[in-house]
């Protein structure tokens, strides 16, 4: 009796150890952004996702994320050390300045009800007076004259929410997640290169 008690003790002690260290990193998805790329596709493909590994560290996958449909998530790792700790979400392309802002401002007061106050927040024109309609405001983010950035800083990392134009001068909503743990160790074998 004894021999099972003491077992049981020891599986609570490592379920509990093992939810300590997922609960310390930063979520996808309900997924801790943790562990190899392999892994963590596995797991975004569980959730729906699919798409493949790349050869150079990083992954591209494809699905629903936050009520959007068809977005792109970049999943990335250095080649030397096979950790996830940066996911980018791509939302899809915005044909006009309305959805691009609404969307934008829907996300960050989204992310604001889940993370709290941002912690920074720049959204300007270059020029204000050549930004004066749907048009011009689409332009000056083109001609990379517009900045829309939020900024959360949590515990367990920081999240960017910005506007971005990507092929064929698309515009997008990008979210990226940077997890702080696994961003330090990244960040530690990045250094032994230098």
């Amino acid at each position: 009796m004894k021999k099972v008690l003491l077992i049981f003790l020891v599986a609570v002690i490592s379920l509990s150890a093992l939810a300590q260290t997922s609960s310390q990193h930063l979520t996808f998805k309900g997924v801790p952004i943790d562990g190899t790329l392999n892994q963590f596709v596995a797991n975004m493909k569980a959730k729906g996702f699919t798409g493949a590994v790349n050869k150079d560290g990083t992954a591209v996958l494809e699905g629903d994320f936050a009520g959007y449909k068809d977005c792109y998530v970049l999943v990335s790792t250095l080649k030397n050390k096979d950790l996830v700790s940066t996911i980018g979400v791509l939302f899809p392309e915005c044909p006009n300045w309305n959805t691009l802002e609404g969307n934008y401002l829907k996300l960050k007061e989204m992310l604001t009800t889940k993370y709290g106050e941002p912690a920074e927040v720049v959204e300007e024109f270059q020029h204000p007076r050549s930004a004066d309609d749907d048009n011009s405001k689409l332009h000056e983010l083109k001609m990379d004259r517009c900045v829309y950035n939020t900024l959360w800083k949590t515990d367990k990392g920081n999240l960017v929410l910005k506007l971005v134009t990507g092929d064929y001068n698309s515009c997008h909503v990008l979210l990226g997640y940077y997890d702080k743990i696994n961003g330090l160790e990244v960040e530690a074998a990045a250094m032994d290169d230098l």
